[in-house]
């Protein structure tokens, strides 16, 4: 059995099926995990507003043991002017679109 749903909202919008697990008696005091995939669409031209656009797609490798410092942030939010390094620009993002994205940190051990 599977739940189809469908939501609006700001730019955003999901419709296809949820996970859906039928509980038995013997499950009744474990937690249960629920899983939403959710895909950006409208806004006119994507996620990357303008970062590598004459690339089919855009990868970036990084051999962990090779970094320079102890952290390195790296982009999430494809605002960065350092990109794929992140430069803070998440911050200028969240407060005007109420999102909550942040870098990915690579640490080297």
């Amino acid at each position: 059995m599977a739940i189809i749903a469908t939501t609006f909202g700001t730019g955003l919008s999901y419709a296809g099926q949820l996970p859906f697990k039928r509980v038995t008696a013997g499950e009744m005091g474990q937690k249960q995990q629920r899983m939403v995939v959710v895909r950006a669409e409208g806004g006119g031209g994507g996620i990357n507003p303008e970062i590598r656009k004459n690339e089919e797609k855009v990868v970036d490798s990084v051999v962990v043991t090779e970094l320079s410092k102890s952290i390195t942030p790296y982009c999430r939010c494809w605002r960065s002017g350092t990109f794929p390094l992140c430069d803070g620009s998440h911050v200028k993002h969240n407060k005007a679109n109420g999102d909550n994205v942040g870098p990915l940190l690579l640490k080297k051990q």
